[in-house]
């Protein structure tokens, strides 16, 4: 639940981009608003235009849409709508994307981060939508993402800490915007990264020194210590 996610980065210090949460009684289908939906609309107003709006729970992109004006705002939260009633509008950023893999501690030690990578939009889409995850073969990543060496440990002590704020286990992916002015934002935390051919959680592992058997074997590791019941 990106919105939970949120709340939890931002108790623990992490920072995040500006957003606004609409639930199903926030936004009007017809008829006069309410002036609690008038609020939230004022809210989302003041995020600024562009926006991308997505459903609050799901992934790969599905039901995300960018919005340039009002209309288009209606119609973007129609969309996300179809996948989750909770929809999360945020204010665009302008910034480079970062992903780095994480993979879980053994024997109790802390999280284990690769170097990080950037993502390479180059089939023209305006953003990292489900085409462009899964369909262009001409959008890619480099690894290791050329940013400043202390920006990089610094993104990798952020994946660890965002990775133990939310109690994940085994794995996941973090995603950041590295703005233009080196601020760091952590956009949102993956807890079940793709592991297909084309993603490139394995390959920030394989860059890292750590290749795809070795990467299940540790994955087989920490699930056999983890002693059933509550953690």
């Amino acid at each position: 639940d990106k919105e939970y996610m949120k709340l939890i980065f931002q108790v623990r210090g992490l920072p995040v981009g500006p957003y606004v949460v609409v639930r199903e009684r926030d936004w009007p289908v017809a008829g006069q608003p309410s002036s609690e939906q008038l609020k939230v609309a004022a809210s989302i107003e003041a995020l600024g235009w562009p926006l991308f709006v997505k459903p609050a729970r799901g992934g790969s992109s599905l039901g995300t849409s960018k919005a340039s004006d009002p209309a288009e705002l209606a119609e973007a939260i129609a969309l996300a709508r179809r996948f989750d009633p909770k929809v999360l509008v945020e204010a665009a950023i302008a910034a480079r994307e970062i992903e780095v893999a994480v993979l879980e501690g053994l024997d109790g030690a802390p999280p284990d981060t690769s170097l990080p990578g950037e993502l390479r939009l180059d089939g023209g889409e305006e953003f990292y939508d489900f085409e462009a995850k899964y369909l262009d073969q001409a959008s890619g990543m480099l690894i290791p993402a050329p940013i400043p060496a202390a920006d990089a440990d610094t993104i990798r002590s952020m994946a660890a800490a965002a990775f133990n704020a939310v109690s994940a286990e085994s794995l996941a992916r973090v995603d950041f915007f590295y703005t233009l002015d080196g601020q760091i934002l952590v956009n949102e935390i993956n807890t079940f990264p793709g592991m297909s051919p084309t993603s490139y959680f394995q390959k920030m592992w394989e860059a890292t020194g750590l290749d795809f058997p070795q990467v299940i074997d540790r994955l087989l590791q920490t699930a056999l210590a983890r002693r059933r019941g509550l953690r």
